[in-house]
């Protein structure tokens, strides 16, 4: 299985993921940077206390990489349906299972990886900035490190079982489309976030999703060798 995973890696490459995830995060920072500076200036700051930091920069680190997920995705299986190079894949002397199961598997991991790291980086470099422009209104308060990483990477694991949903949508009919869009609604019922009400710090709703997400991926995989390939 993970000689597979390591095949899968080398043949799509992971530069083009690794680039889009700094470009990602270097987005992030920038945007949060400005809303909390502009909206400081001219009117109450959205971001008020490092709480609210915390919780809009996890929303839109996960709501990043489910996307990005939806388009691994796309790029492992969707791809190869529709160009049919899975039939060439199909030939090798291994189970289609454990083919299958390996592109899922490097779908998860790459998440659930990319989340932890991309979380932890812009939170730091959201609250070294605060140092210099102080876009938190209240004074910032010592952070439960240990309570912090545990919340980081309970999210990120259910963020990415529930990445696995869109499988569902996309292969209904190998579509691309159809696959990036399910990660948007996703994206919508996990990660929504305002000063009244946020989803994005209900864990429940991702965990739903994420055992929903699980439960396609073996049912897809454990019916594969049935599925018609043309």
């Amino acid at each position: 299985m993970i000689k597979l995973m390591k095949l899968e890696i080398a043949k799509m490459g992971l530069g083009w993921y690794v680039k889009a995830a700094i470009i990602a995060n270097v987005a992030i920072v920038t945007l949060m940077f400005m809303i909390g500076y502009f909206e400081g200036v001219e009117v109450k700051n959205e971001i008020a206390n490092i709480g609210e930091l915390y919780i809009i920069a996890g929303a839109m680190v996960r709501s990043t990489f489910i996307v990005m997920a939806a388009v691994l995705i796309s790029k492992l299986i969707i791809d190869e349906y529709k160009k049919k190079t899975i039939l060439v894949m199909f030939m090798y002397p291994v189970s289609r299972k454990k083919l299958f199961a390996s592109k899922l598997a490097i779908v998860a991991i790459l998440t659930f990886v990319a989340i932890i790291i991309s979380h932890i980086f812009t939170l730091s470099m959201l609250i070294g900035i605060n140092h210099f422009f102080h876009i938190i209104e209240e004074a910032p308060v010592p952070l439960d490190y240990a309570a912090q990483l545990a919340s980081i990477v309970s999210f990120a694991f259910a963020a990415a079982g529930a990445s696995l949903v869109p499988l569902y949508f996309g292969m209904r009919k190998h579509s691309v489309p159809a696959t990036i869009l399910s990660s948007l609604l996703i994206v919508i019922l996990t990660s929504s976030s305002n000063p009244v009400f946020s989803l994005a710090t209900i864990i429940y709703i991702p965990l739903a999703l994420a055992v929903f997400g699980v439960a396609i991926a073996w049912s897809t995989v454990r019916h594969i060798e049935n599925r018609d390939v043309l």
